[in-house]
């Protein structure tokens, strides 16, 4: 057996492999989240090999330049302790680098217990995403101003995500918002104002983005998604720095059993938390 791993860009089908993975350790992907991250960005998925053989990932997207999200750093259990994933670390580290405008950051939602590796590597504590879980409850009536979000001017909608995540980011919603076997909600008075998507995972529902102007909109869009996943396990992946969403989350039986740390090498892009209730993915921000 060769001693070197061998760094390259995985294929369309070594991601969906990836995400098993990623089932595996417990991270619940979407059972359509490849088509989505795929479409962010084809070259933001990296692959480490040895005698060819795929033992270790990582996501390194490109915003269009202007944000880099890293995450799926899997190296396989079995190839663990050999001081590979740090080699491969600073390897897709530096590749991301060059596909970033000069001064654009860099964020990760990584696990509790692997914070001093990332800070080691520049990245600095943002706040934490707490994975909350719960049932989803059957609702009799959906506030008037939810709609179906293919209802409402794609561009309203893109803007509107746009201030929420920092950046455009139209070729990965162009799938997510068309989740199969999910749904995809907003908000709509004199104009958009929020919006939701639920969609099926390894196990349950996972409701993300959830986008809301203001705890009111918040709670009927989530009632909404909730209820198309009734008797159902459903999760929230909800940011400690917004009190209203964790609020959310407690006011509808929801509880804590995962959670991550968003941690920023960079000036952070100034994101309106109060607003946020739900991220949309801890893979790719």
């Amino acid at each position: 057996m060769s001693s070197l791993p061998e760094y390259r860009l995985l294929t369309r089908p070594e991601l969906d492999e990836v995400l098993s993975w990623a089932a595996t350790e417990g991270w619940n992907p979407g059972l359509a989240d490849a088509d989505a991250f795929w479409a962010a960005d084809p070259a933001g998925f990296h692959g480490m090999f040895l005698d060819g053989q795929l033992i270790g990932s990582a996501s390194a997207v490109s915003y269009g330049g202007k944000l880099g999200f890293v995450g799926l750093f899997i190296v396989r259990p079995e190839f663990r302790s050999r001081g590979l994933g740090g080699a491969f670390w600073s390897y897709f580290i530096q590749h991301l680098e060059t596909r970033l405008a000069p001064g654009a950051p860099m964020a990760l939602d990584g696990v509790f217990a692997r914070q001093a590796f990332y800070a080691r590597g520049g990245f600095v504590l943002s706040h934490r995403n707490l994975r909350m879980e719960g049932i989803g409850a059957a609702s009799l009536v959906r506030d008037r101003h939810v709609i179906e979000l293919s209802r409402l001017p794609q561009e309203a909608v893109e803007t509107l995500d746009t201030v929420h995540f920092g950046v455009p980011r139209p070729a990965f919603l162009e799938s997510w918002l068309r989740p199969p076997g999910g749904l995809a909600l907003g908000w709509l008075s004199d104009r958009v104002r929020g919006y939701g998507v639920i969609r099926p995972c390894q196990n349950g529902f996972k409701i993300g983005p959830l986008f809301a102007e203001t705890p009111r909109i918040a709670d009927a869009l989530f009632q909404a998604l909730s209820a198309h996943a009734a008797g159902k396990p459903i999760f929230l992946d909800t940011p400690e720095n917004n009190p209203a969403a964790l609020a959310l989350a407690n006011r509808h039986g929801l509880r804590e059993v995962f959670g991550c740390a968003r941690m920023i090498r960079g000036v952070p892009l100034a994101l309106p938390w109060h607003q946020i209730f739900g991220v949309t993915t801890f893979e790719l921000g």
